[in-house]
């Protein structure tokens, strides 16, 4: 194709300003794409340090059932951003947890349908501990994120029982254990969350919970 004849100043001006607007629609694209891969890595490392170091739990705190081992396909960057966009929104704040926790001494909660054995069992320790999450430190939208990965994650895993560690709240102003109660409510809208009790004293106790999911 060829360039059309430029016959005075003005068709020379009408070009410059076409290659300007070219060159500034290359630009923005580049910058946009360098936005993308900067937010990937920092929500990589936000789950990185959320979850903490990855190490082999004891044998004997292993199901009998060796969990799955493959590995999820890799999704798209966008379309990660807006499933993480939609377990924000989905955790809600404003979700009345009280009313369906046990009134015991540890409060504790199971699906409507399940008997109370299974919180029984889960205070017992007969399913076995697959994974963990520490949420120490974390601000409450951070926290709200990284339960969701976490849940998602284990329950395409496999696995059928993990700790989720929210802390005592003995540092909060007031002594007041927000993040905790914010668990609570997170977990009880989690459809495949089916019951969590409080933690044993020596798996955290009232600063942890013991959490059992929906067969994957």
């Amino acid at each position: 194709m060829k360039s059309p004849a430029i016959k005075d100043l003005r068709d020379l001006k009408v070009i410059a300003r076409d290659l300007e607007r070219q060159a500034r629609a290359q630009a923005e694209q580049a910058a946009a794409a360098l936005q993308v891969e900067r937010l990937r890595l920092a929500q990589e490392q936000l789950f990185v340090r959320a979850v903490g170091p990855v190490r082999s739990l004891p044998a004997k705190h292993l199901s009998k059932a060796a969990p799955r081992t493959e590995r999820p396909a890799p999704l798209p960057v966008q379309q990660r951003r807006d499933e993480q966009a939609v377990m924000r929104e989905a955790l809600s704040d404003e979700f009345d947890v009280e009313t369906l926790l046990d009134t015991d001494e540890a409060l504790s909660f199971r699906r409507p349908g399940l008997g109370p054995d299974v919180v029984r069992k889960l205070r017992r320790g007969q399913w076995q501990l697959q994974g963990q999450l520490d949420l120490h430190g974390l601000r409450r939208e951070d926290a709200r994120l990284a339960l969701a990965e976490f849940i998602r994650h284990a329950h395409k895993s496999g696995w059928r029982c993990v700790r989720v560690i929210h802390g005592k709240g003995l540092g909060s102003p007031g002594k007041t254990p927000v993040l905790k109660n914010r668990v609570h409510s997170w977990l009880v809208q989690k459809k495949e969350v089916l019951a969590f009790v409080q933690a044993r004293p020596a798996d955290g106790g009232a600063g942890a919970l013991v959490v059992l999911l929906v067969q994957g």
